[in-house]
Formats: structure tokens, C-alpha cells, sequence
């Protein structure tokens, strides 16, 4: 099921210790070819990832990366920082998407390799070209698609570029397991497929937030069994209007967040977030104005989840709290938020203490 990622000899003699001359496929089908372990890198996103699959010693070999993505969850950003001082002082290289990515900073670090998420590498267009006439390879990783084939994938090659090949099969073997304990379950029980709108809340009530299609919490939800009202209406991500909400009577309602949000009443989920203040402002989207008369508010059937858990191989834990609030019976022996922090536990140096999932 599976596309085989590098050739045998790969397999046979890759060393953790001396770089050698190392030909993959990514996850655009793009070869490429770099010496592995790189001990230059330029991590564009997915930086904990980076570190749960490489190791906190990964780090010793990153020159750059994009820092937002990990400070815009600014509790779990510091307390990474208390726990390695040295993450707060890697060069910034800009974003994609406000087109602060700068081209020239990362040639002036000179790393053997680049890692981009698949819609960094897409969103650079003819700056791609700049940066391999520079000699730079660049191997394309993806975990917002949230297919089991890119999770995967994206692992294993994480594996290759920090040479903990062992390390990366280990933890994409547990995902895969995962995967197929959830989807093994729903085959069996042959249930209806409950209809589940997820929510970014970060806007507050009086706002419509974004929603999502076919990737991210969107995904997820497909993958846990449910009928995505928001598919129909967003490919990605984007926002319904209040009277498809309504119109569509979703039996499950989840509002994501981070630490932080615009105002007052946003959905606040997280690294240092007391879960009475979460359901609190759950409570708050419980009683937006119109959602009376929704199935999910009506029965009670409104949950919260911590948005940085999305779009990373720690999202399997997501995976089993989407199921388990969807198929409560089907699923009553699952510990989503325990399975979160075992990940934590295993696979990486610092623990999180805060609220991650929650239910009124």
C-alpha cells in the first residue's frame, strides 16, 4: 500500500554515524538526492515532528527553520525553549504564506537540505528554482493531507533525513495501527454515519470560524467515521455561512484552538489551559444564536480540541477522540487524551500539562 521509499542498498547499509549519498522518492514523487544523515538542515514546518522522529539531537543539526508555526502555539513554544535554550536562538527564515520567505537568508546558512511541507514547496513557484540552482536539495513532506499514505510517508523520510530510520518505523507502524484499529471497529459495528461539523474557534461566537474539506480536521473526521458537513461546500479550508450550519443539523459539533485567541470568548485549547476555562468557552459556542435548534446542541454533543494537534503524526490521538465522540459505545475503552501524552511520553523531552480534548 505503501510506495517503497529508497532502494535496498539504502536499507541495507545507511549509517546513523557517517553520511552517505542517499537517493528518495518524497512525497511528490520527486527524487532526490542528498548525503544522509543532512547536518544542515532548514526545517520549513512540522518542526515537532522533526523533533519526535529525529530525536531532540535532530536539532543539533538545524541551521533554520520557520518558526511561526510553533510559536503560534506560544505555551507549548516555551516549553520547549525552557526545556533546549538553543531552539529560541535558530535563525528564522521567514513564511510562505504572508511571502516573508526569504530566499536569500536560507542560501546564507548553507544547508545541505531543505525540508517544505507540500504547500510551502508549491507556494515558493519560481523560488523553488532558486533555491536548487543553489545546490540546495529539497525533500517535500506532508501531513496536512492527513491520508495515512503521506503520514507515513512523510515519516520515514523524516527518518532518512535525521538517520533514525529504526525510530521512524517504529512510530509510523503505531500510527498505522492505529488507523486500521479505528476503521477495523466502524466495519464492524456498520453504523450510520453521524454528520460532524469542526469549527477553528479562534474568531469567538459572533463569527463564523473556518472550517475544513478534505484535509486536516476535516480528514480526520472522515477517517473517523463521520459525514463531514463541510465537505460539499470547502475543498480546504474556508468558512460555511451560518444557515448551512443550521441547515446541515450536524449531531457532533467540535470547536478547535491554541493557548490563545482573538477575543474574549475564543476557543482557548492547550499547553497551560485549565480545562474549566475550556468548557467554559465551549459553553459559549454552545449558545450561539441560531444553533437552538441543532442536533449536537441539543443532545449535549459539543466538543473541544487543540488545533497544534492537527496536521502531525501526533494526530492519532485525534483520530481516536473524533471516533470516540462520534461512536461513544463503539469506542468506550479508547483514552484519547492519554493516548496524546503517551505520545509525548515516548517520543519526545518535554511534557505538556494543559487541556487537549474536552466535552460538555
Amino acid at each position: 500500500m505503501i510506495q517503497k521509499l529508497f532502494s535496498l542498498s539504502t536499507l541495507l547499509f545507511a549509517s546513523y554515524s557517517f553520511a552517505q549519498t542517499t537517493t528518495i522518492t518524497d512525497v511528490l514523487d520527486r527524487e532526490v538526492t542528498f548525503d544522509a544523515p543532512a547536518k544542515r538542515v532548514i526545517v520549513g514546518f512540522y518542526p515537532e515532528d522533526y523533533m519526535a522522529i529525529g530525536t531532540e539531537a535532530a536539532y543539533d543539526n538545524v541551521v533554520g527553520m520557520s518558526k511561526y508555526i510553533w510559536q503560534a502555539r506560544p505555551a507549548n513554544w516555551e516549553m520547549n525553549v525552557k526545556h533546549r535554550p538553543s531552539l529560541d536562538e535558530i535563525p528564522g527564515i521567514g513564511r510562505v504564506d504572508t511571502n516573508t520567505f526569504s530566499v536569500e537568508k536560507v542560501i546564507s546558512l548553507r544547508p545541505d537540505l531543505i525540508m517544505l511541507a507540500d504547500w510551502q514547496y508549491k507556494g515558493l513557484g519560481s523560488d523553488i528554482q532558486r533555491l536548487e540552482s543553489a545546490g540546495i536539495p529539497i525533500v517535500v513532506v506532508d501531513y496536512n493531507a492527513q491520508t495515512l499514505d503521506r503520514h507515513i510517508k512523510s515519516t520515514q523520510l523524516i527518518g532518512v533525513i535525521t538517520g533514525q530510520q529504526e525510530r521512524a518505523a517504529k512510530i509510523a507502524n503505531e500510527y498505522k495501527q492505529n488507523i486500521e484499529m479505528i476503521t477495523a471497529r466502524l466495519e464492524k459495528a456498520n453504523l450510520p454515519q453521524p454528520k460532524i461539523y469542526t469549527e477553528y474557534g479562534a474568531s469567538g461566537i459572533n463569527e463564523i470560524g473556518y472550517t475544513f474539506g478534505k484535509n486536516m480536521w476535516g480528514a480526520i473526521a472522515t477517517v473517523a467515521g463521520g459525514n463531514n458537513i463541510s465537505a460539499p461546500y470547502v475543498e480546504w479550508w474556508g468558512k460555511l455561512n451560518p444557515e448551512q450550519i443550521i441547515a446541515a443539523n450536524p449531531d457532533v459539533i467540535v470547536i478547535t484552538g491554541y493557548e490563545t485567541g482573538t477575543g474574549s470568548d475564543s476557543m482557548v485549547m492547550g499547553q497551560g489551559v485549565q480545562e474549566s476555562v475550556a468548557k467554559e468557552r465551549l459553553e459559549g459556542f454552545k449558545k450561539r444564536t441560531g444553533w437552538s435548534s441543532i442536533s449536537a446542541v441539543k443532545n449535549n454533543r459539543m466538543y473541544a480540541a487543540y488545533h497544534g494537534a492537527c496536521r502531525t503524526i501526533l494526530d492519532g490521538a485525534m483520530i481516536q477522540f473524533y471516533a470516540k465522540a462520534m461512536y461513544p459505545e463503539v469506542f468506550a475503552d479508547l483514552n484519547p487524551n492519554q493516548a496524546y501524552l503517551d505520545f509525548y511520553k515516548n517520543y519526545l523531552p518535554v511534557m505538556p500539562e494543559g487541556t487537549f480534548i474536552t466535552e460538555l
